[in-house]
């Protein structure tokens, strides 16, 4: 008989939150950073790849290696995850920090709707009912109700915010498609993550960015980023969100979104109008929706689900 209170089971409650709230310093890391959006999506991936290389490589030494009919996805996954790192920095440089992952966060709603549009996977109905409520919070953050709105263009900072959850919704059901063994969750990110760094390189000389060779100490905040968002925070949140229920996940899903946002105002003194935080609950509120949507969960699925965005 299974004790509910012994450490393995409570495992995935703690590496769910641990995760959640080191991808809530990723924005805090880019702004300290202060490179160039693209650039900083490079070095993200870039310096994540040796890490994910030695992981994936014992993972493939223990269960054998992944056929190219599971690698394919994750490959082109890669594409979509750059777009959304790349449409996500320019938020960052619009609106803030906080403000632009709250808005990166809409993906958990927009998952939903995409994968009934493409994938024939009829969401319930508080997944539908979350888009607008999510939505009217994304207006109310870019500063077009009421004065005094935080951030150099939030308008262009909410667009990039939505570009950047389409993207992430993309990359997450392109990934979970082609993710059907919980087993190795590194394998799927190297090979995502090595796009994504590819990707972005192209996005940076394409848009002409001169800082594609930042110096010190910016480099030194890029391999933090890379280390503790691309590597540590994702594999703690892909092998723990699909064996939580369906509340907790929830729970973990806001914990990025509202440490961000404190973790803006605190440590780069950001200062959002009481609209923008106004609009900050909104989302939220929509987030918790679309997830409690989803019902309890009775065992673990073979499929990634929805991760904060960052």
């Amino acid at each position: 008989m299974s004790d509910d209170s012994t450490p393995a089971r409570h495992l995935p409650y703690a590496t769910g939150v641990a995760g959640a709230l080191l991808i809530a310093f990723s924005a805090i890391l880019v702004r300290l950073a202060g490179v160039s959006p693209s650039t900083a999506a490079i070095y993200r991936c870039a310096y994540a790849v040796p890490v994910l290389a030695v992981l994936a490589w014992r993972e493939s030494r223990r269960f054998g290696p992944r056929p190219w009919t599971l690698r394919r996805p994750a490959l082109i996954a890669g594409v979509f995850f750059a777009g959304d790192l790349v449409a996500w920095h320019y938020a960052i440089d619009a609106v803030g920090a906080g403000l632009a992952t709250v808005l990166g966060n809409t993906q958990v709603a927009m998952v939903g709707v995409a994968a009934w549009v493409f994938l024939g996977e009829r969401p319930r109905r508080s997944t539908v009912v979350a888009v607008p409520v999510v939505l009217f919070g994304v207006v109310l953050i870019s500063g077009v109700i009421g004065d005094g709105a935080y951030g150099r263009a939030p308008v262009a900072g909410a667009v990039f915010g939505l570009l950047t959850a389409a993207f992430y919704a993309a990359f997450i059901l392109i990934l979970r498609h082609g993710n059907s063994d919980l087993r190795r969750p590194a394998g799927p990110l190297l090979d995502a993550t090595a796009v994504g760094a590819v990707v972005s390189l192209l996005a940076a000389l394409a848009l002409g960015d001169a800082d594609v060779a930042p110096q010190w100490p910016a480099h030194g905040w890029l391999v933090v980023l890379a280390l503790t968002s691309q590597v540590v925070a994702w594999l703690l949140i892909s092998v723990s969100l699909p064996r939580l229920p369906a509340a907790t996940t929830s729970i973990v899903l806001t914990l990025q979104p509202v440490g961000s946002v404190f973790l803006g105002m605190v440590l780069l003194g950001e200062a959002p109008s009481p609209v923008q935080l106004a609009g900050v609950a909104v989302v939220l509120a929509g987030i918790v929706m679309a997830t409690l949507g989803r019902g309890p969960r009775l065992r673990p699925r073979p499929t990634l689900d929805p991760a904060p965005s960052g």
